[in-house]
């Protein structure tokens, strides 16, 4: 309680500018149990929390979950009720009091089941609210989820876990924050029950607990972990104990493990206390810090991982160490930290970085036929359940009737109220209304802003955007005016009204001198806004008018406010795609907002150079696609670290494309991943300098692609079509190499698979070869349509297995068995299986083109 108070204290001193809002809850008549609550929960609250909302809502979200402890049956001890069901916050959601609505739904159906068949139960539930899709890196709430009916696993995580705590059952998100053996991340549920810690799959039940598709993954996995908002001193291993929150790393429970210990000394061999340490893991063609942990007072730093591969650096004031380690074959590293510079311009240097072995997880119980039975069908109903509230949105005849009486494009209106999906009826009485004061900007409004916005903006917010942007649309070009004006999204943060409150914020003589000249705003903001900064995954998540209010945020928030009030004013202003700085329009130029808080370099701008990229044309070297985020990334050195360069994701084919970059010593990091998750890694070092253009040839290891023959189809198998006509696989692969795909389509895995193949529709259709997409009678669900996927490769199909014969039996052995679907097979000619995949791989349609290509 004395460090529960203290730093209830300091943060009522942070938030002494919205004093009224957060504190005056504590003048009503509360309860000894509300006071150490609501002290306990402001005591860790993020400063984006405290600028964005109110005290009213902590104390009607702390009544509400002593209310939901007293009423349910379990007994949870006070410390993981404390933290593990008493927080209101889960990842980077907006917050909203969701918790007695959840409870609601959930309470009958599980007062009277054990703690472990509740948890079950909640995720049946969880499942018959939404399913997975892939999405931008904003987490949408959980009543956000509800209303889409779908999200990526952050977002059916963060429900899941809201879920069971909505019942008083501790429950924590955990993740692992890149894979090692592919690309991508995942998040997934602990839940806890008469003494154990459980895991599941939110939103994908199983019959049982402790079962998931990304099982084998993580046995596989370098971290997993979660974040607590408390000096937390649980029974699991602590990965990083900082003031304002505690991440703790649970891997042991899925992994084999090693604890490394870092040594980092300077010159002279002297400890060296406060360097940061990462802990970098290759994923989408960088080296991503799974960890960062600082020296202790004797220069250590400890970290337990899993059985692969890791790059160690180290820095501190400007000099740095770097090290790779095998941790399986490591327990000590120590690094001198004695270099200032990056290698020579133009030094190249290669690493192989090689995953945690694929292992055999224990042997499980064998569920009874009445069980399986039964978790199958309750699956069919809460897809069922799911189908029937989806089929409430509007649909495309109602949204083309509202374009033809509104006199807007049809085709554009069904566009955008198909997005909405759950909001649709909001956005379609948003048009109706503000198509008649706006005209066609009202359509353009909805159309400049992120698909993801479209499910939580409502009228109001939409209302004042418009409302607030038109008086300067006149002084603009469209293409200045519409995305750094109009568009209410500036990064990833929550849509929320903000021009007329800015408006009236300042005075017209501000007004006339903020437009006249933007650095008085930029210095405005500097000298009147502190910087704090307390958990990392929360930077730029401030409103900007809750962080204008509380006068105090970190970097990110500041910047999106700083951008938020430009636009309100009439100034074009965005972060900059590439380097994420704050910029302002003056002449049809982006120009830097030079603050000087929190900013790396103290806010100098720095002049740029363009780098320009080409392919190598040396003889026998195989070329991939340039593709940022897949294949290669660029870096740039700031303060001992490679900042990777944010390019938007997906960004490919970037061989021969000018690139704007700043000047200063850069990395080139390309990668190449083998089949058995190992990365050929090549770094360049080179420099930018002022104006220059700079020409680098992309240089890829090369790998020898072994093509091994595994077995045999048998070409008679028979199979259905979608349209219920009889076929045989040999009518299918009409004497070509063939793409077969085994799927269980309402899983992430085949879903992934699914999208991949869309995004290779072109070189698929180059390739020609049929595509066979099979889906047995146990993996088919009635909300499955092939018609809901319509930008697959040409020759894609999809058939039906009643039999399950196809199979090869291959797949059956006890690895593949476990990693479950999608089970994939490449087919020569001479239908022999030349590849093989089974369970959650990332790019393994890229791996299926290679060897069609040779085959």
């Amino acid at each position: 309680m004395e460090v529960i108070e203290r730093k209830f204290q300091e943060k009522k001193s942070l938030a002494k500018a919205r004093a009224k809002q957060l504190f005056q809850i504590f003048e009503q008549d509360l309860t000894e149990e509300e006071i150490i609550a609501l002290k306990y929960l402001y005591a860790y609250m993020p400063v984006n929390d405290l600028a964005d909302y109110s005290g009213e809502l902590f104390l009607n979200h702390v009544r509400t979950t002593f209310k939901i402890r007293r009423d349910m049956p379990w007994h949870v001890p006070d410390h993981l009720f404390l933290h593990f069901v008493l927080p209101y916050r889960v990842n980077t959601e907006n917050i909203e009091e969701h918790r007695l609505i959840l409870h609601e739904q959930l309470a009958e159906r599980t007062r009277k089941l054990s703690m472990s068949e509740a948890i079950l139960e909640a995720n049946y539930w969880c499942h018959e609210a939404a399913t997975y899709v892939g999405s931008d890196l904003r987490t949408i709430s959980p009543l956000t989820m509800i209303r889409n009916a779908r999200g990526r696993c952050g977002e059916e995580s963060t429900l899941a876990v809201a879920a069971l705590r909505s019942i008083g059952i501790p429950a924590r998100q955990v993740y692992t924050p890149r894979w090692a053996h592919c690309d991508d991340n995942h998040a997934w549920v602990e839940a806890w029950a008469d003494g154990e810690w459980y895991f599941i799959g939110a939103c994908e039940p199983e019959a049982r607990p402790n079962q998931g598709w990304f099982g084998p993954p993580a046995r596989r996995a370098m971290l997993i972990n979660t974040r607590i908002f408390a000096n937390y001193r649980g029974p699991e291993d602590i990965t990083l104990a900082d003031e304002w929150f505690t991440e703790i790393n649970v891997l042991d429970n899925y992994a084999s493990t090693r604890t490394i210990m870092v040594h980092a000394k300077d010159e002279s061999g002297q400890p060296v206390q406060d360097a940061e340490v990462q802990f970098q893991l290759y994923n989408m063609a960088e080296l991503f810090p799974i960890a960062i942990i600082p020296t202790n007072a004797q220069g250590e730093a400890t970290f337990k991982t899993g059985l692969g591969d890791l790059m160690i650096r180290a820095a501190k004031g400007g000099t740095w160490g770097e090290m790779k380690i095998s941790v399986a074959d490591c327990e000590c590293v120590e690094l001198v930290l004695n270099q200032e510079s990056q290698p020579a311009a133009g030094t190249m240097v290669d690493y192989d970085i090689v995953p945690p072995p694929a292992c055999e997880g224990e042997m499980l119980e064998e569920l009874s036929e009445i069980r399986i039975q039964r978790h199958n069908e309750r699956l069919e109903e809460g897809i069922s359940i799911r189908a029937k509230y989806e089929a409430t949105f509007v649909t495309e005849e109602a949204a083309r009737k509202l374009g033809e009486t509104l006199g807007l494009p049809e085709d554009r209106v069904w566009t955008v109220l198909q997005k909405a999906r759950g909001n649709s009826v909001e956005i379609a009485a948003f048009l109706e209304a503000a198509t008649s004061v706006y005209g066609e900007w009202a359509l353009r409004l909805l159309e400049c802003s992120n698909d993801k916005d479209l499910v939580d903006t409502f009228i109001p917010t939409l209302t004042d955007h418009v409302a607030g942007s038109l008086a300067v649309r006149g002084e603009l070009t469209e293409e200045v005016f519409v995305p750094y004006i109009l568009r209410p999204r500036v990064h990833y943060e929550m849509i929320t009204p903000y021009r007329t409150f800015f408006q009236q914020a300042f005075t017209s003589d501000e007004v006339a001198l903020f437009r006249q000249d933007p650095t008085k705003l930029v210095q405005f903001i500097d000298e009147t806004w502190d910087i704090w900064t307390d958990l990392p995954n929360l930077k730029g998540k401030g409103t900007a008018v809750g962080t204008f209010e509380l006068r105090v945020g970190d970097r990110s928030s500041l910047d999106i406010m700083f951008v938020s009030i430009c636009r309100s004013l009439g100034i074009p202003a965005r972060i900059h795609p590439i380097e994420s700085k704050p910029q302002f329009m003056v002449d049809d130029i982006f120009v830097d907002a030079q603050f000087t808080k929190g900013v790396v370099g103290g806010g100098i701008e720095l002049a740029n150079g363009t780098l320009i990229l080409h392919r190598d044309l040396g003889a026998g070297t195989v070329q991939p696609t340039a593709s940022y985020y897949e294949n290669f990334t660029l870096a740039r050195l700031e303060s001992g670290f490679y900042k990777t360069l944010c390019f938007p994701h997906g960004a490919n084919d970037l061989y021969d494309t000018p690139l704007e970059v700043e000047q200063g010593a850069y990395r080139l990091t390309t990668g190449v991943r083998l089949k058995d998750g190992t990365v050929l890694i090549k770094f360049t070092y080179f420099h930018i300098v002022e104006g220059e253009e700079k020409k680098l040839v992309m240089k890829y290891r090369q790998s020898t692609l072994e093509i091994p023959v595994y077995g045999k189809v048998e070409r008679l198998k028979q199979l259905t079509s979608w349209a219920g006509v009889e076929q045989t696989f040999a009518d299918l692969l009409c004497g070509k190499g063939a793409y077969v795909a085994w799927l269980e389509p309402e899983r992430e895995p085949s879903k992934h698979l699914l999208r991949e193949l869309s995004e290779l529709k072109h070189e698929f259709d180059a390739l020609d070869a049929p595509i066979i997409l099979i889906v047995g009678d146990k993996q088919w669900t009635a909300s499955f349509h092939p018609e809901d996927y319509p930008d697959l490769p040409a020759n894609a199909v999809f058939v039906r297995d009643s039999t399950y014969n196809l199979l090869p039996e291959l797949f059956a052995s006890s690895q593949a068995s476990e990693a479950g679907f999608p089970h994939l097979i490449i087919v020569d000619r001479a239908d022999q299986i030349r590849y093989m995949s089974s369970g959650y791989k990332i790019a393994a349609s890229k791996e299926a083109i290679q060897i069609l290509t040779r085959v």
